[in-house]
């Protein structure tokens, strides 16, 4: 990657340009204070590849400390199990809160760009779906570590996300689109995480797969590689979670999972 010269570079390129470098060497927060300088310099109106660019950087910042609070929350249930009482899981506690403060506000900080910003200028279509669903991305994340208290209330605004989403791309996007196919795989997720509804969250998936399978034919070529890759991640998960529902109707508990 060669930068042009520096004397023909607009602050939004070089910008995008230092968010690139950023990606490539993994230094997320970097990537983002860039990404909001573009967002700034453009009045939030980002091209497709600015967009996945906001969307990897917050994802992997995010993914980072959402895999290191798994792992502490199953080592505090341990340490919790095995030796209660003992100043190790109080230790590991605080560990745990500190990450998740660090991932709370990672998602507070891209959902206010998404509705301060990049949702009022949004174009409709694949641009209007694209960040409804990281709304519901977002929320969803925050879902996971919140207190019991506040659990509905992220619950509520993830579904809603996930809808307004989802009802705008079935009117504006193809079957085969990478981006609505990307959005019914996570909205289908919500529904199996968040509701503990396999059976709800396989109808949708077993639809959006099924109508993107009749639309192949019309797939062009430059949407083939993602639309393909996600409609092997459907069938895997229609595979893992029919598998959960069979499972549930053998031991009798099969209504508790729709």
């Amino acid at each position: 990657m060669s930068p042009a010269a520096t004397s023909t570079v607009s602050p939004r390129n070089e910008a995008f340009f230092i968010a690139k470098v950023a990606e490539e060497a993994e230094r997320w927060d970097d990537a983002i204070a860039s990404m909001k300088t573009v967002v700034s310099a453009s009045r939030a109106h980002l091209s497709a590849e600015e967009r996945n660019l906001v969307s990897v950087a917050y994802k992997n910042k995010t993914g980072t400390l959402r895999n290191s609070w798994r792992i502490l929350d199953t080592l505090e249930r341990r340490e919790t199990a095995a030796r209660p009482g003992t100043r190790g899981a109080a230790l590991i506690r605080q560990a745990r809160t500190r990450v998740e403060r660090d991932l709370a506000r990672a998602c507070q900080d891209v959902l206010a760009l998404i509705s301060v910003q990049l949702l009022p200028a949004a174009s409709p279509g694949e641009e209007r779906v694209f960040y409804h669903k990281m709304q519901g991305d977002y929320y969803r994340y925050l879902y996971e570590i919140a207190a019991a208290r506040e659990r509905e209330r992220y619950a509520q605004l993830s579904l809603e996300a996930y809808k307004t989403a989802y009802k705008h791309a079935l009117g504006t996007l193809e079957a085969w689109h990478p981006t609505r196919l990307g959005l019914a795989l996570n909205f289908a997720v919500y529904f199996r995480d968040v509701c503990a509804s396999p059976v709800r969250a396989c109808h949708l998936a077993k639809h959006a797969f099924d109508e993107a399978l009749a639309a192949l034919v019309r797939l062009p070529d430059d949407a083939s590689r993602d639309s393909v890759m996600i409609l092997q991640l459907l069938r895997d998960d229609l595979i893992l979670w029919s598998s959960e529902i069979s499972q549930a109707d053998a031991s009798g508990n099969g209504e508790a999972a729709a």
